[in-house]
């Protein structure tokens, strides 16, 4: 490691100073004054030659390579998929239709797939891979193809499609290298990395680039997991990838390589990795539990537009709008109520809705955290105790239990022309009703206008969440205006 590390500073040293002399040459001017400001020796010439530095850092890709391609895999799946078609019993009766009325049969149909991975750890005669969820996604069957063709067959350890790892093994008394995992939070714009992986089905394929951006979060809403932030490459990364490492300069994993943006399917550089620090506790997890275990708060959240910032009183908080609570849920169970800003967790603050899910999926199962938020305009602090959060099967089955179910918007003039508001019929229109939710099942609709609520005058977005808080009446009676009507529609709180 000594001579690796040598190595690499003779790199820097070399570039640098090539580059150095390159700006001292082209910046001097080509005068005969500014040439004999300075006489290289022949042996200062050679030394600071392009092809020497070239040469160097030729030899340091070698030696990468060297190292980083006997740990990353190849991995085969196959999925037994069962479909039901029709026996139409000959060809002609495809044609000329059943003669004969015929039960639909069952069939199943092999469907394979091809990604990458990477050796992780080995314990006794069992050799762990770390790669994608999506890339084992239901397999039935996985082989992995280790460099030099050995193949063996796999069981999958655990997965957890929220950060999109998996964790598959295989039993072997063989030498099987394994690789060195980096320290992705030292990980900087600029770094020099690696891709490495079997893209398009080319195995053992390496490519380098740099480190484009850090800490990159997906849109909400996406497939894209989002329970991690990533690291944007410009290292060309394709389909078969998926799951192999993003490398360091020191061969070390910084990251497993997961999805791409592009608009023909290929790379344009533009991959994202998921740094390494975030899969540590995930392999350990898999291997003791078979999963992750994430914190969970029961709330829906989203970076409000400026508007909706403005009307609250928010200015330049930066944080996450709470606009709906699961009842019964920790965080109705802690204090936190709809209309709410979080701006800080444990005073770590919160700079959005895609750091706030980050963050509340790290804490600790059963500890309590303290969340600092500003309700109506006044900053206060509630203490929530964290539960482990369940599958999406099951939250998505609770979402007919989100407090209130919808959410208010102050009218602007594109509103109102939208709604084809005759005239100011009031200030906040009802905007996304949750099917199913409270809201739906009372009768509200996208575009009400509200006008009071409990009999109070409603102006602005904090008059509409302070009463709809006030838990002093079971009831909470809405006037509203719909397409020429006055309406009154009751929501019982529980």
């Amino acid at each position: 490691m000594l001579q690796w590390n040598k190595k690499i500073t003779i790199v820097v040293f070399v570039v640098l100073t090539a580059l150095i002399l390159s700006l001292t040459l082209y910046g001097s001017g080509s005068s005969a004054d500014s040439e004999e400001d300075y006489t290289f020796t022949a042996e200062e010439a050679e030394q600071l030659s392009t092809i020497d530095a070239l040469t160097v850092l030729q030899d340091a890709y070698r030696e990468v390579s060297r190292r980083v391609i006997p740990v990353v895999v190849e991995i085969n799946v196959t999925d037994v998929v069962t479909q039901r078609i029709p026996d139409f019993g000959s060809p002609f009766e495809f044609f000329f239709g059943p003669q004969r009325d015929r039960e639909p049969q069952e069939r199943e149909f092999r469907r394979q797939g091809l990604g990458s991975g990477v050796i992780v750890r080995r314990s006794g005669e069992t050799v762990y891979v770390l790669t994608n969820n999506h890339v084992v996604g239901t397999a039935d069957e996985i082989v992995v193809t280790l460099h030099d063709e050995r193949h063996f067959t796999a069981t999958l350890v655990g997965k957890d499609p929220r950060k999109d790892l998996a964790l598959v093994k295989f039993e072997t008394n063989e030498e099987v290298p394994v690789a060195v995992l980096g320290n992705s939070d030292t990980v900087q714009v600029g770094d020099i990395v690696f891709a490495v992986g079997n893209p398009l089905g080319f195995e053992s394929t390496i490519t380098s680039g740099i480190v484009s951006a850090v800490g990159r979060k997906p849109v909400p809403g996406t497939q894209i997991a989002g329970f991690t932030d990533y690291i944007q490459t410009d290292a060309a990364i394709n389909q078969g990838n998926s799951g192999g490492p993003l490398m360091n300069i020191r061969g070390e994993v910084i990251g497993i390589n997961t999805w791409i943006s592009s608009t023909n399917g290929g790379s344009i550089g533009l991959g994202f990795t998921i740094p390494i620090n975030n899969a540590k506790q995930a392999i350990d997890d898999f291997i003791t539990k078979g999963g992750v275990d994430y914190g969970w708060l029961g709330i829906n959240i989203a970076d409000p537009p400026m508007e909706v910032k403005g009307d609250m009183e928010l200015e330049d908080a930066q944080g996450s709008f709470v606009f709906g609570v699961f009842r019964g849920s920790p965080a109705d169970k802690g204090g936190i109520l709809p209309g709410d800003f979080i701006t800080a967790i444990n005073g770590e603050k919160i700079r959005d809705t895609a750091d706030l899910t980050f963050t509340v999926a790290s804490l600790p199962i059963g500890d309590t955290a303290t969340f600092d938020l500003i309700r109506y305009g006044k900053p206060m602090r509630v203490q929530v105790k964290i539960s482990a959060r369940k599958d999406e099967d099951a939250i998505q089955k609770q979402r007919a239990q989100v407090w209130p179910g919808t959410s208010a918007v102050r009218i602007t003039p594109g509103i109102e022309k939208q709604i084809d508001l005759p005239r100011r019929m009031g200030e906040l229109v009802i905007g996304t009703v949750a099917p199913g939710g409270p809201a739906a099942l009372a009768g509200f609709q996208p575009g009400d206008v509200v006008q009071q609520i409990n009999g109070e005058a409603v102006r602005s977005s904090i008059d509409f969440y302070r009463i709809l808080n006030d838990d002093k009446s079971k009831e909470i009676v809405f006037r509203i205006y719909r397409q020429g009507n006055e309406l009154i529609i009751g929501l019982i709180r529980k």
